[in-house]
């Protein structure tokens, strides 16, 4: 493995295994928030649960779908006033293992993370949200039993979602195997592809198990000018800018972790390219001004193929009974 690595790479063997890692078999746990049974059950149902939104039809997996990739494979997500987003839903398999959360990285943790969705639900407030959670009464015997002593408040239930959050990882795609000694675990396209990955430039961002590079912040377009600008509105939208208002953000974005990318289209934040082969070339040109062959395309996906992950079988929480939303408190129009 190592003498496959020093073939491949032309790199030092501490840098090559750095820039490719394996995924984890397990997530870093906050010391705030150690992970229990009881948490994690309790998240899922919230994950779960559409009476925590104004409407009572918009849940956590109403974009991020546990049945698919983790998003909605939209350009956009819809919020109940009717509304869209202005990005593509990140997927949550394996966000577990990010630093920055969201396009503009304004999310240091999945505590964090989960405020704000929960606020474009639509109750208006996250004072509504509490107490439409406090209002369901296995809820609120479940959280007193988590926290005892503790009203229902929002830093709580961003606890227990982030809990059973942790728990959607990928683990074991054929990267992964290759990564830890079978050599037959992704296909020579795949192989000639992680190759190219490293010698034209994509690992110095792409890297580390998440292939985000630890979640760091570039430019995009590195390099403007070229015909993908404004074919897909690629300088409409400031980036980090938005979230800083500093202008050395401008054009800035966090780097987007490559797990499961196969899987996540349409891609960049603006879900203007719909296919993996078109995504990996107008990175090329606008990131590293350099033109792909058909060859290398082909390549480069292959290789990205080779970082879907397992998923497992996940089963639907029961959610706990309440006849309907009239039994809610009245919530402002």
């Amino acid at each position: 493995m190592k003498i496959l690595f020093l073939i491949l790479f032309c790199l030092p063997l501490e840098a090559a295994t750095y820039l490719f890692e394996p995924l984890p078999t397990s997530v870093p746990i906050p010391a705030d928030n150690p992970q229990t049974h009881d948490k994690i059950v309790l998240g899922s149902q919230l994950f779960f649960d559409p009476r925590i939104s104004k409407n009572g039809q918009v849940s956590c997996t109403t974009c991020h779908s546990i049945a698919g990739s983790g998003e909605n494979n939209l350009a956009y997500s819809t919020k109940p006033n009717g509304k869209h987003s202005l990005h593509t839903v990140p997927t949550v398999w394996n966000a577990a293992f990010l630093n920055r959360l969201f396009w503009y990285g304004s999310a240091g943790s999945l505590e964090e993370q989960a405020e704000g969705p929960l606020e474009e639900m639509g109750l208006g407030s996250l004072d509504e949200i509490t107490k439409r959670v406090a209002a369901i009464p296995q809820y609120a015997a479940t959280f007193a039993t988590i926290f005892p002593g503790e009203p229902i408040k929002m830093a709580n239930i961003t606890k227990v979602i982030a809990s059973y959050e942790r728990t959607l990882i990928t683990p074991n795609s054929p990267y992964d195997r290759f990564l830890r000694g079978d050599i037959h675990a992704i296909s020579g396209d795949a192989v000639k592809g992680m190759a190219i990955f490293e010698t034209i430039g994509c690992i110095s961002c792409h890297s580390g198990p998440m292939l985000d590079g630890g979640s760091r912040f570039e430019k995009f377009p590195q390099f403007p000018g070229s015909p993908y600008d404004a074919k897909y509105h690629l300088n409409e939208d400031p980036g980090r800018f938005n979230e800083t208002n500093q202008e050395s953000d401008r054009g800035f974005w966090r780097v987007a972790p490559l797990r499961n990318i196969a899987l996540t289209a349409p891609y960049f934040h603006n879900g203007s390219v719909t296919t993996l082969e078109e995504a990996v070339t107008v990175m090329a040109k606008t990131q590293l001004n350099r033109e792909l062959t058909d060859v290398e395309v082909h390549e480069l996906v292959s290789f990205l193929g080779s970082l879907t992950g397992e998923f497992g079988e996940r089963k639907l929480p029961r959610l706990p009974d309440l006849p309907s939303l009239n039994d809610f408190p009245a919530v402002a129009p």
